[in-house]
């Protein structure tokens, strides 16, 4: 992974993580707009109109600087393309933070989210000095828990019926990695 402190850049062998611009604003509606990635999110309002990404673009360059989150777009790092979202919490006094992603359903199976995931967390291991990261899904998605696995992230309990989402109580799964260098 290299990282580009001007431009809040990321860079894997196949991804290019960059910060969202307002142009995005349609595809994000695209794909966010879609019920299988809403009842796999814990927040995404639905349906998902093009305010709601306008709206959510708008925030991430100061929250960035402000060192309260780091969101990136998923993107292909030869043609731009827009596969997704990435995103890290940033809880300074406690050192960590949650991660959260989504992948466009038309880019699932593909190791985008993994690949991006990784990223990430060596992103702030490393430039943020976190002591840890931590993710949880629905476990109706098992899908997002095998990102996180295959981030070396472990199990770390569920805590059953913990959301109300679509007239159902759902059971959520934690995961946490802490950082090796300590």
């Amino acid at each position: 992974m290299k990282y580009n402190e001007a431009e809040h850049t990321l860079e894997t062998d196949r991804l290019l993580l960059r910060p969202f611009r307002i142009e995005d604003a349609p595809e994000v509606t695209e794909y966010c707009n879609n019920y299988n990635i809403y009842r796999s999110t814990l927040s995404l309002p639905f349906p998902y109109s093009q305010d709601c990404a306008e709206s959510w673009i708008a925030v991430h360059e100061q929250n960035f600087n402000c060192d309260r989150m780091y969101e990136f777009a998923v993107t292909d790092v030869k043609t731009g393309r827009l596969y997704g979202a990435i995103g890290i919490s940033h809880q300074q006094s406690y050192h960590n933070g949650e991660l959260a992603y989504w992948i466009g359903e038309a880019h699932w199976g593909q190791g985008y989210g993994t690949e991006a995931a990784r990223a990430v967390i060596g992103f702030v291991f490393k430039e943020k000095q976190y002591h840890r990261v931590y993710a949880r899904h629905f476990a109706s998605n098992p899908a997002s828990g095998a990102i996180m696995q295959k981030c070396g992230m472990s199990y770390e309990g569920t805590l059953k019926d913990q959301i109300y989402k679509n007239g159902t109580y759902e059971d959520i799964v934690y995961y946490g990695l802490l950082n090796p260098e300590g």
